[in-house]
């Protein structure tokens, strides 16, 4: 893997336990769309995003995309198969993104002279257990604008001033890959909810001024 420049994104903006584990680590740099994590194989290494933006998925074999969540700096991937177990999603970058690489034994260590960050770690794989059985439960439950209101709820930061916002605003075929429909039928409900000023462009994001109705 590449060397990080020295112009690279610092590690400054971590919270202090991750920024600890992250200077332990390896920096490097990837182009758009390199594949980080492959599901099914067996690594021990975790990705500290820097700069950036990764996806994690699956793909079965009739090529349909399932996508668990898009992240971005301070996030770290690759944890679950810290159990010496097979990955259990794909990751790829989507634009140049800066990732710190630390291994196992290297996450070991520093659990070992920081015994805090084991509660970070279990509360990151918690959280994200409650994602994927929320999401199981809208898949099941919710029909495909239900579904498609969860995830831009999912994403959206509430701003003190009022309303929230999505810094960065995924594209359709992303959310269509979350809420397991078709691109098309999410370009009609994000038309819709823009039309009834529940939904406006906001630099590379989108401001939601108000909440979005349960029913359309």
């Amino acid at each position: 893997m590449p060397a990080l420049p020295s112009a690279a994104p610092s590690i400054d903006h971590l919270p202090a336990p991750l920024r600890t584990l992250a200077a332990r680590g390896r920096p490097s740099r990837y182009r758009k769309g390199t594949l980080l994590i492959e599901e099914g194989d067996h690594a021990d290494t975790l990705f500290i995003v820097l700069s950036g933006r990764v996806k994690a998925f699956s793909i079965d074999e009739r090529d349909r995309e399932i996508v668990y969540g898009i992240y971005g700096p301070g996030e770290y991937l690759g944890e679950m198969s810290l159990d010496g177990g097979p990955r259990s999603a794909s990751v790829i970058t989507l634009e140049a993104t800066v990732c710190v690489v630390v291994t196992r034994q290297t996450l070991r260590d520093h659990i070992a002279a920081n015994p805090e960050f084991a509660f970070e770690l279990l509360s990151r794989v918690i959280r994200r257990a409650r994602l994927a059985t929320q999401s199981a439960r809208n898949m099941a439950l919710l029909d495909v604008y239900g579904r498609v209101v969860a995830v831009l709820e999912e994403i959206a930061v509430a701003q003190p001033e009022g309303g929230r916002v999505i810094a960065q605003r995924p594209t359709h075929r992303e959310i269509a890959s979350r809420v397991g429909s078709s691109r098309e039928m999410v370009s009609r409900i994000l038309k819709d909810l823009a039309t009834g000023g529940f939904l406006a462009p906001h630099g590379t994001g989108w401001l939601m001024p108000r909440p979005l109705p349960r029913r359309w």
